[in-house]
């Protein structure tokens, strides 16, 4: 008669980024626990990332909105995922809300940081020292161990699945052609506008891509209309801006059609270097010290002033000069630099 096969539950995070930072956990549970299966709790909006994740077994909506509490719903869930009968769960926001719904569930064991006063929701509460693990993938990878024990070393990187057939239907209800050249310019970053290069910047950047025989195209959420519509005007024709056509898994197909990929600190920043894509990621009011783009072939762009980073949503001095003296010719730099890599095997 066969085992019955161990069975984690992850308290996923809500930003797409995070997500993104999420899969090295699950690969590290899988090397852990052979035969495991991996479900995750996770908003609706990051579940087409989970599909592309094969170490997940099942995706499960987290059905409650940012700051929602709903106590007696959160107590239904639990009692629902009860008869799942995981033999974990692990909780990866800080919140103490995040942490009810396994302790309603009643999952024999239910792991996390300290964070808001859960004590008790939590009993393999874990104390984070952020100097010891100053990387959020390390904090995450962290709880696949047993306390006190060193990181695998390396961290596996995260890696989205792509299905070439869905791949090219994206293109074609989009009207867009797989050319050899394609630019994918990531215009948005939903935390602020200091994490975000001026549209001026990404049209100028468009032009000279333009001029080198790239096919550009601006890619982000509805959120980012705005920036793709200043962006695509003031190139004069040569970016198309497709942001806000597409859903979050269509946003990732057009990223899998690049050959090179220029973006904010983002969640698609992540999501591109998940590709495995050639990758030129620029820093402004952030700071890659905590969540790096996680590939070999992403590079950072910063100017490292002396008022960045400054972790603010708008710039406290006013002049934003962390990203606008940040030039579209230094940046078309790197991304040559980028290219010759991956031709030559670099990296």
């Amino acid at each position: 008669m066969a085992l019955h096969p161990y069975k984690i539950l992850i308290v996923a995070p809500s930003w797409v980024g995070d997500m993104v930072m999420a899969q090295p956990l699950f690969m590290r549970l899988h090397q852990l626990h052979p035969g495991l299966l991996l479900d995750v709790l996770a908003p609706a909006w990051t579940l087409p990332l989970l599909a592309r994740m094969p170490e997940v077994h099942e995706a499960i909506a987290n059905p409650f909105g940012h700051g929602e509490f709903k106590l007696s719903a959160r107590y239904q869930l639990g009692k629902t995922l009860h008869q799942k009968q995981y033999d974990q769960a692990i909780v990866l926001p800080n919140s103490l809300k995040s942490a009810l719904v396994p302790f309603f569930a009643g999952i024999p064991r239910r792991t996390g940081y300290l964070g808001e006063m859960r004590w008790g929701l939590l009993n393999d509460a874990r104390k984070l020292d952020k100097d010891e693990l100053p990387l959020m993938v390390e904090r995450f990878v962290a709880l696949a161990e047993r306390p006190g024990s060193p990181l695998p070393a390396p961290i596996p990187q995260p890696k989205l699945a792509i299905d070439e057939q869905q791949r090219l239907a994206t293109l074609a209800r989009l009207g867009l052609k797989p050319e050899p050249r394609i630019a994918a310019l990531c215009v948005g970053a939903e935390y602020g506008p200091a994490k975000r290069w001026p549209a001026a910047h990404f049209a100028e950047l468009g032009k000279l891509l333009r001029q080198e025989g790239y096919q550009v195209w601006l890619v982000g959420s509805a959120k980012d209309a705005e920036a793709g519509a200043e962006a695509a005007h003031l190139s004069a024709g040569a970016c198309l801006d497709l942001c806000g056509k597409t859903s979050l898994n269509e946003a990732v197909d057009l990223l899998a059609s690049a050959s090179v990929i220029v973006s904010n600190d983002s969640g698609l920043m992540h999501v591109a270097a998940a590709l495995g894509k050639p990758l030129v990621a620029l820093y402004g009011s952030s700071s890659p010290g905590f969540t790096p783009p996680l590939s070999h072939k992403a590079r950072i762009l910063s100017l490292n002033l002396s008022c960045s980073p400054c972790f603010k949503r708008e710039c406290p001095l006013g002049h934003l000069d962390c990203l606008m003296k940040l030039t579209p010719q230094r940046v078309l730099e790197q991304i040559s630099t980028t290219i010759n890599e991956e031709n030559h095997g670099s990296g």
